[in-house]
């Protein structure tokens, strides 16, 4: 089966919480907040602590009980099942949070970049927000290839940004002297009754600096015994977090009166650079290059961290059927949820976008004067908006849970439940209040238009409620073990082909022909069979299970009948199902089986393309007139394209083994173009190897390969074409009147469509290949 493997132990686990909470908020945020209020930025800090280990503590009770992704989303929908509208609400809002900051964080990133790395050629150039949008497609990127990789590299670059915070710390101290350092940072307290308002603005905006905990939830199906490493990784980071901010903030304050000919004050109101410049005056030209990097490393961390939070929920929104159905679908070679990655990646550039490069202050149009400026302060109370609110459900969901699951195994439980979570909830609603407006407006507008659109679209389906197992994995040809117990095969590494089937009068002749293709890669394949009976949308499933069980035993006593004739293991699986092709496309991937191969359903066109677009592995639909036995004699023809490239290997294995090929080369007759060229067709067979070209002309190619087959009682294997993607049949127009006239002369046919061809790039490179091919041949 295709599904993650925990990979995060502890050391990783703090990383990502660590990782996350020193990142853009400490480098941006602590110069503003030192600014305004001085030593009592401290004071700010620990407030915007206190109330993110409040809801910390809600999360790690939640994580001890339900150690999958998805955190927050997860905790709410599996406590309101019921309510599908609020969970899918918690889920966008946080969806939006998560990649609200990591926004925050590259667009930060970004402003470093401008003042202390380009080259000022470079900068005047390029648009703001340039750099931001190009990091976090790298990271979509990274986390797409696998979670393995990017948690090391979050280990990796955590560890030295945390030394570079020391080096700055210890700069600070060692050029106040201990002593003074400590007199200038107690000395630098006002009246907190005074500077309440502006406290509570800074932990309103610190707040996003805390928020790594919920990265941490939200990665649990990652995190290996996630039940005791979730919660002691949320209390470790929390902690070192909250002690390594209070000291950067003795840090700037001890900054001296001038710096670089600036006064204190206009180093400070910069904000997000601050920290930079004020390292050049602790430690010099190298000190300043020293914490650039340091920020540079603390916001791409994060950001990784922050990416695979946001993809993690949307996996499990599109499980769930609160987000496309492909958001949970699992790479076959990364072991990542792709779409999702990829979803996530796309919303933080769009975001950078519109922020920064667009509305900022140094934005494309914010500098017009008549629209509304925006910038880094406007995103992060965008982001934090995201965050607070679904975190309030959270803490309200927790009380909810204490009473009507009390008999939930809890790993973790949090204290002074119900009035420790509604403190929470206050003091949430409370940081919302002071964030910045049109931030909050912003979030506010977007988070209704998703609501919005999402009761338009109604949902999809969840998995569970497409297909239902009628019948469970069941061994045809048993293998009796020294013990004399039936034991079905390991599949892990045997070539298995799956089957699925709709008839099953053509069940046994799939299965034997699955059976000698298997024989190709494997001497001992696997064969499973998927009986899939479908029922109409609105029909109760369990009306149709009898019937699956029927259709099962009927499959089974046919399918007995070949034993002995085959190689390989049997198996039969029987399913309902209101959507045929998402079953095959789920068993093919939960099975991690290396080929399809079924009839075409007439019928249904559309389950045709939906798994030769979206099957993980290559398909071999079966057609024509009688079906495909020993293919003993084979006829292709000399094309081009994936899909011809790829049934090659399949008809050089037959011809290692005896079988005869035909290659056929048709000259187009009263067409315009000319034949393909036969040479790369060749290139790939032996000498050794019965293989006789024929090059014929015709003014119908699709006519001429079935006349060839015919003549010589053989089995026509055809790509499916690429230029399907610009007309109305299944395959294309060649493919498709191949099997029209085969049917009609009784010639069997396989049409051979590879995994490699499909997706998204697939159907682009198709709707391009026409033109692109006529032009190569003409010019």
């Amino acid at each position: 089966m295709v599904e993650r493997t925990r990979t995060l132990g502890f050391r990783v686990a703090f990383a990502l919480g660590l990782g996350t909470m020193i990142a853009a908020g400490i480098f941006s945020l602590s110069g503003t907040a030192v600014y305004r209020i001085g030593s009592s930025a401290v004071i700010s800090f620990v407030i915007a602590a206190l109330v993110a280990s409040i809801t910390a503590a809600a999360y790690s009770e939640f994580a001890s009980v339900y150690s999958e992704n998805g955190g927050g989303y997860l905790f709410t929908s599996r406590t309101f099942e019921e309510k599908d509208l609020l969970t899918y609400a918690i889920g966008a809002s946080l969806f939006l949070g998560y990649t609200g900051t990591t926004a925050f964080y590259l667009a930060t990133m970004d402003e470093w970049f401008f003042l202390f790395i380009l080259p000022e050629s470079v900068g005047s150039v390029l648009p703001h927000g340039s750099v931001g949008i190009a990091a976090a497609v790298l990271l979509g990127t990274l986390n797409a290839r696998g979670t393995e990789e990017s948690g090391t590299f979050q280990v990796i670059v955590t560890a030295a940004k945390v030394a570079i915070l020391f080096v700055f710390i210890g700069g600070a101290i060692n050029f106040a002297g201990p002593g003074q350092a400590t007199a200038t940072f107690t000395g630098g307290f006002g009246s907190v009754i005074g500077q309440s308002t502006d406290i509570l603005s800074i932990a309103a905006l610190a707040f996003i600096t805390f928020f790594g905990f919920s990265a941490i939830a939200a990665s649990a199906g990652e995190i290996i015994d996630p039940k005791n490493t979730v919660p002691k990784a949320i209390a470790a980071s929390i902690v070192t977090v909250t002690v390594l901010y209070t000291f950067v903030i003795i840090a700037m304050v001890n900054t001296p009166e001038t710096i670089a000919g600036q006064p204190r004050g206009e180093v400070l109101q910069a904000g997000e650079t601050a920290m930079g410049k004020v390292a050049a005056a602790f430690l010099g030209p190298f000190g300043q290059l020293l914490i650039v990097a340091g920020a540079v490393f603390s916001m791409v961390s994060a950001s990784n961290a922050s990416i695979l939070a946001a993809s993690g929920i949307g996996s499990l929104m599109g499980r769930q059927g609160d987000a496309p159905r492909k958001f949970s679908r699992i790479h076959p070679d990364y072991g990542t949820p792709f779409y999702s990655v990829s979803a996530a990646t796309a919303v933080i550039a769009g975001l950078i976008l519109v922020f920064i490069t667009l509305f900022g202050h140094h934005g494309v149009l914010g500098s017009l004067g008549a629209l509304p400026t925006l910038g880094l302060e406007p995103l992060t109370g965008f982001a934090t908006f995201n965050l607070l609110v679904p975190l309030s459900v959270v803490n309200l969901t927790l009380i909810y849970s204490r009473r009507n699951q009390p008999d939930l195994t809890r790993g973790f439980e949090m204290p002074l439940v119900p009035y420790l979570p509604i403190v929470g909830v206050l003091a949430n609603i409370a940081l919302v209040y002071k964030l910045p407006t049109i931030g909050v407006v912003i979030g506010i507008g977007l988070t209704v238009f998703v609501v919005g659109a999402y009761l338009l679209w109604g949902g999809a389906p969840d998995a569970d409620e497409l297909v239902q197992e009628a019948a469970g994995e069941r061994q045809v040809v048993s293998l009796i073990g020294e013990s004399g117990d039936h034991a079905l095969p390991s599949v892990d590494d045997r070539f298995t082909v799956l089957v699925p089937v709709s008839r099953l009068e053509r069940a046994v002749d799939h299965a034997r022909l699955a059976s000698r293709i298997g024989e190709l890669y494997d001497a001992k394949p696997i064969v499973k069979v998927l009986n899939t009976v479908d029922i109409p949308d609105q029909a109760d499933s369990a009306a149709f299970l009898d019937t699956a069980q029927e259709r099962m035993s009927r499959l089974e006593s046919n399918l007995a009948e070949i034993e002995g004739e085959v190689a390989a293991d049997l198996l039969a699986e029987g399913h309902v199902s209101r959507d045929v092709a998402f079953d095959i496309l789920q068993t093919a991937r939960e099975d991690e089986v290396d080929r399809i191969l079924m009839g075409i359903p007439e019928e249904h066109p559309h389950i045709t393309e939906k798994v030769e677009y979206e099957a993980p592995c290559d398909t071999l639909f079966v057609g024509g007139g009688d079906q495909p036995r020993d293919l003993s004699r084979v006829t292709i023809g000399a094309g081009g394209g994936p899909h011809h490239t790829a049934l090659l290997d399949l008809t050089e294995r037959l011809g290692d083994v005896g079988s005869r090929i035909d290659v056929v080369s048709v000259d187009p007759e009263g067409q315009s173009g000319i034949a393909e060229d036969v040479e790369p067709t060749l290139a790939v067979f032996d000498d050794d190897e019965d293989v006789h070209v024929h090059n014929l002309t015709g003014d119908n190619i699709a006519a001429t390969l079935v006349d060839q087959a015919a003549e010589h009682d053989a089995t026509l294997i055809i790509g499916a074409t690429r230029t399907r993607f610009l007309r109305q049949w299944v395959f294309g127009s060649t493919t498709d009147r191949a099997v029209s006239l085969a049917e009609n002369r009784g010639v069997p046919v396989i049409v051979y469509a590879t995994a490699e061809a499909g997706g998204y790039r697939g159907r682009l490179s198709e709707a391009l290949f026409a033109p692109y091919r006529y032009l190569r041949k003409h010019l």
